[in-house]
């Protein structure tokens, strides 16, 4: 069987099962690093894959194949998560045509002060909040030639992508064996903010072009391997996806009103339009190779 995009035998599962019992005392973090390092199992920049290791051995328990040690998330009551953190930010109304502001500074978010600010103004401003990341991402803050923010961006492989979305399969012409291998080489742009007191005709597109112009080039150096094709899901019911448009992005196509979590076909969620934009003229030819 496939699980979290490797292929996995009962020799596997039985190996899982003798490293538990031989080493009781390891916690799960533990555990999904040292099977890490035992198989190899590797992003292109090297590093080792903890986080997708850990979603794969909690789906083997799920599915009885294993027992795990304890986890430690629950000690008699669910520990919750903290707040994130409040920042002293600028809230004051910004308007303008573009050509005031330009050019606007866009800024790769890391750590420190900044990666702060972001979290802080996606949790509060934006309709999805944040509750952060897992894997492969890039965050961008925007900012005005006085260095007011403006807006922000999170691009990331996130799990969504493993499952087949027929309007950008049918769009790439992916088979099956092509989309997983290739998965690592699109990105979805899940968050986009701009800022509720900025009010900017074109802003948005503006942003969208430039962020275009240096994701790949960005993800290149910090995981190792480019971008060739940029995703993202409009909800059909909040947003027209007009920014999308200007900045010429395809509407490829609308999803069918599923969850992902929907195994038997009862649960509804909005229906989505799915937006691309390929990063390459030989997208086609390396997402399908």
């Amino acid at each position: 069987m496939v699980v979290q995009g490797r292929e996995i035998t009962n020799e596997d599962i039985e190996l899982v099962n003798r490293l538990s019992r031989a080493n009781p005392s390891w916690n799960r973090t533990r555990f999904s690093k040292e099977l890490c390092l035992l198989w190899n199992w590797r992003a292109a920049n090297g590093q080792i894959k903890d986080m997708s290791c850990r979603t794969f051995l909690y789906k083997l328990e799920q599915r009885g194949y294993i027992t795990l040690p304890p986890s430690q998330a629950f000690s008699g009551r669910t520990r919750r998560k903290a707040p994130i953190p409040y920042i002293p930010h600028k809230i004051v109304p910004i308007a303008c045509h573009l050509k005031n502001l330009t050019p606007v500074e866009i800024k790769a978010v890391h750590d420190g002060e900044l990666l702060g600010l972001f979290k802080c103004l996606l949790s509060r401003y934006h309709y999805l909040g944040f509750s952060g990341t897992v894997g492969e991402n890039m965050k961008y803050m925007v900012f005005d030639r006085g260095n007011n923010p403006l807006a922000c961006l999170l691009f990331a492989l996130n799990s969504f992508q493993g499952w087949k979305s027929a309007p950008r399969d049918d769009f790439i012409g992916w088979d099956d064996r092509a989309r997983k291998a290739n998965l690592k080489l699109l990105t979805n742009n899940m968050r986009f903010l701009i800022l509720p007191w900025v009010r900017i005709p074109h802003l948005a597109s503006h942003i969208l072009g430039r962020v275009a112009r240096q994701i790949s080039s960005d993800w290149l150096g910090k995981y190792g391997h480019p971008i060739y094709l940029l995703e993202t899901f409009v909800e059909r019911e909040r947003f027209r996806g007009i920014c999308y448009q200007a900045a010429n992005w395809i509407c490829v196509g609308q999803t069918k009103g599923r969850s992902r979590n929907d195994r038997y076909a009862t649960l509804r969620v909005p229906i989505k339009d799915v937006y691309l934009y390929p990063l390459s003229k030989r997208f086609r030819e390396v997402l399908k190779s």
